[in-house]
């Protein structure tokens, strides 16, 4: 492994397919090397790897599936998203930096705006095209998140990366 390490929420199966099918639709093929996700950390050290399953084990045991809907598109400038509202996964978020404090790059210490990515890299008329056709097909979906994935991230020979698994969690707390 190579890292950095990124740990993300795991979606439903159900949704994961409706998102993992708009991925392979939409997002460019030689780009598109990882599944459909919710991003909730970015670059953890690969030095921190037994730290944070640790800590993703404890908060999986006590916390209830985190209750979400689906808010609409994002524009990402270049590609296009499907915005998640979660307050219960920005707790759970909360919860997670409070305890990796010190191990955070400038991109994981923000608030996050969770989503998940369905095109990027793409021509701005390309973005706007597929809003348009999705336009009001993600709003108010009800879900909850499944669990909580570790990956290492692997930089492709070609360019870009692809993740290897390095652990799995499912929510499972009353």
């Amino acid at each position: 492994m190579s890292g950095p390490l990124v740990l993300i929420a795991r979606l439903p199966a159900a949704l994961f397919g409706q998102m993992e099918g708009l991925r392979r639709a939409h997002y460019p093929p030689e780009r598109n090397h990882v599944p459909a996700h919710v991003t909730l950390f970015h670059a953890l050290p690969l030095s921190a790897q037994g730290e944070v399953q640790r800590l993703a084990s404890r908060v999986c045991a006590q916390t209830p599936p985190p209750a979400a809907q689906l808010a609409g598109l994002a524009d990402l400038g270049t590609g296009t998203a499907v915005a998640v509202h979660s307050p219960a996964l920005a707790a759970v978020h909360a919860d997670l930096a409070e305890a990796l404090q010190g191990l955070l790059g400038l991109a994981d210490q923000g608030r996050p705006r969770f989503h998940v990515t369905v095109q990027n890299k793409v021509v701005r008329s390309e973005a706007r095209a597929l809003q348009a056709a999705l336009a009001g097909r993600f709003e108010g979906q009800a879900f909850a998140f499944a669990g909580i994935d570790l990956h290492a991230l692997q930089r492709l020979p070609q360019g870009g990366a692809t993740w290897q698994p390095v652990g799995q969690w499912a929510f499972r707390g009353r």
